[in-house]
């Protein structure tokens, strides 16, 4: 098993499985690795049919980019006790315990969810080439700018899904619970990963449970891994992780053992053994106390993240301003981290999808729980009560309307108070005295999928003119079950005369929604210039797997259409296939809250 280490030639002869956990900002295919030198991202081992040449370039973990110590600090002081020590440190951990075969778990068929739970169906990716499949999960490039796209290619990521034809089964699953991790979905990942018996584990599988262990801030989680991943590699988190863990079950002596060993050991980075020491001093019988400092620290990891969120540590901020979307979305979860420490990282979970409007406004009654009754009137929590309480119907819009202007000019911030304020908007009757507020209303229940009671305000948007008549108009087209508005061409014609964006590209987008929800004819969007026949070789993929109903496939594809910064950069093109495509195989509902959401969102 040796030879299986550190990189491995792809399936198919796919491009490398990029180094480590992207950064937001990346706009290069290969994003920047946010673990250190030797917590590699993980390679994909070739199926067994697979005759893949190994590379003999092994790269030396944690590479030496840190000075070597002063040649005064390398003095070793004899000790009586190091011996024993030493061999302590060296002792074995207890074998795992074996799985009897009655109760092993199917490696080919894995997930937590199915169509009942809104999953895809079993056979959600048909006879789709698994190294296909493989490199198209790797190359989205996570997070996408759609909410509800995410919510949806979580759903499929998480489904029992049939494991396709040429790729290892296990390697299947992790690489879905890898997209997972990239969208800040660390809970879901850690489902999919638990789902696998650790004696099935594949060397990737290995190093995708050491991430999901970090991002879900739980190193008692490595703890499985431990012995069995020595096997297929030796990677320096495996004596880290050994210390911890042997301090988690009780063992002082060798955690701290394993401790020095590791501080002594060149290349390692004092902050990653610091931190490992934080949990061992957190141990049973340690006596160790900790102080972490991050002065010269100058980037986040998944390690610094996940082992300082596991002992409640607050990681600098500008460290995390450094990091990537789904690292907050990670901490917006982090159980050991103070609400107070996690709630500005709920709205960006908020927005890429990971929280709901459930989890969100829980969150905020939480810490209202704990506010000073004097202060409750002016917070968050006290102006959620009033939209949900207050008697009058004219004080809950007052305080619906404070809500959403707390997010002042900053887009993600806005778009999370909207979904905070999802269910209050949804309990407020269709009023025409209530127009102003239309759009973030109608936008604001469509965050939530609230449909229905969007659809009610139909009359009001109707009698409604100007920008916001336009807006509310707009979403109730494309987002109602069934169109209650008027979508005749010269409707749109009206649409499009009020519109301000830049190259016309928020009418654009709204016609190629309705052309793709078959709500108006293709002429309409030829006329605007969107192409809705060109074709290359994402359309014809999409067409196909459309055509064959393989809903998995379907879902992958349009997540990899939508690659962009914002919605702004969303071809219209690609959203008229993305949203045909959904409708086709049955996920119209999904189709139509994206197609709102690109309306509400720019």
């Amino acid at each position: 098993m040796k030879h299986w280490r550190n990189k491995l030639v792809l399936l198919g002869g796919a491009a490398a499985l990029a180094a480590g956990i992207p950064a937001l900002s990346q706009e290069t295919e290969t994003p920047e690795s946010l673990l250190p030198p030797g917590f590699e991202d993980p390679a994909t081992v070739p199926p067994p049919e697979t005759n893949a040449a190994v590379p003999s370039e092994t790269p030396t973990p944690f590479a030496a980019d840190t000075p070597s110590a002063a040649p005064e600090l390398q003095t070793v002081i004899e000790d009586a006790a190091a011996e024993d020590l030493e061999a302590l440190a060296a002792l074995e951990p207890e074998p795992p315990i074996e799985i009897p075969d009655f109760a092993r778990r199917p490696t080919n068929v894995v997930g937590v969810i199915g169509p009942a739970e809104w999953g895809v169906d079993a056979d959600g990716f048909g006879s789709a080439d698994g190294r296909f499949l493989s490199t198209l999960m790797r190359r989205i490039d996570a997070p996408l700018p759609s909410r509800w796209m995410s919510i949806l290619l979580r759903r499929a990521l998480i489904s029992r899904v049939n494991a396709p034809a040429h790729v290892h089964p296990v390697d299947f699953v992790a690489e879905r619970a890898w997209l997972l991790l990239r969208m800040g979905e660390a809970d879901a990942a850690r489902m999919l990963v638990q789902a696998v018996d650790v004696d099935q584990f594949t060397p990737k599988m290995f190093a995708i449970a050491v991430q999901t262990a970090l991002a879900t801030s739980d190193p008692a989680a490595l703890c499985p891994l431990v012995g069995p991943g020595r096997e297929v590699s030796d990677e320096p988190v495996w004596p880290l992780a050994d210390a911890m863990c042997a301090s988690l079950a009780g063992d002082a002596g060798r955690a701290s053992s394993l401790i020095e060993q590791a501080r002594r050991r060149s290349g390692l980075s004092p902050i990653d053994v610091t931190l490992a020491e934080k949990v061992v001093g957190a141990g049973a019988n340690t006596r160790r106390a900790v102080s972490v400092q991050w002065d010269d620290v100058d980037e986040l990891n998944s390690w610094r993240f996940g082992i300082a969120s596991s002992t409640g540590l607050e990681i600098p901020e500008q460290l995390m301003r450094g990091a990537g979307a789904h690292v907050h979305a990670w901490q917006a979860r982090a159980p050991m981290l103070p609400l107070e420490q996690r709630v500005n990282a709920a709205q960006t979970a908020a927005s890429l999808g990971v929280f709901s409007n459930a989890s969100l406004v829980e969150m905020y009654s939480l810490i209202a729980d704990n506010t000073d009754p004097s202060e409750m009137r002016e917070s968050v929590g006290g102006r959620l009560r009033a939209a949900y309480a207050s008697r009058d119907i004219r004080a809950r819009m007052d305080a619906l309307r404070d809500l959403w202007d707390d997010g002042g000019n900053d887009p993600l911030l806005r778009h999370a108070r909207l979904i905070l304020t999802a269910t209050a908007a949804s309990r407020l009757p269709p009023r025409q005295d209530l127009a102003e507020d239309a759009p973030e209303l109608i936008a604001s229940m469509l965050t939530a999928g609230f449909d229905s009671h969007a659809a009610r305000w139909s009359g009001v948007a109707e009698a409604m003119e100007g920008e916001d008549g336009d807006t509310a108009w707009a979403l109730l087209a494309v987002a109602s079950p069934r169109p209650r508005v008027d979508i005749s061409a010269g409707r749109i014609s009206t649409f499009k005369d009020n519109d301000d964006s830049a190259d016309d590209i928020r009418t654009r987008l709204l016609v190629a929604a309705l052309a793709g929800l078959d709500r108006i004819q293709g002429d309409a969007a030829e006329d605007m210039g969107i192409s809705l026949t060109a074709q290359n070789r994402w359309t014809r993929l999409l067409e196909r797997a459309a055509e064959r109903g393989q809903q998995g496939t379907v879902v992958l594809l349009a997540a990899a259409g939508m690659q962009t910064g914002g919605w702004a950069g969303v071809p219209p093109s690609n959203l008229y296939r993305i949203v045909n495509a959904l409708r086709r195989v049955g996920l119209e509902y999904e189709a139509r809250m994206i197609a709102a959401e690109a309306v509400a969102r720019l």
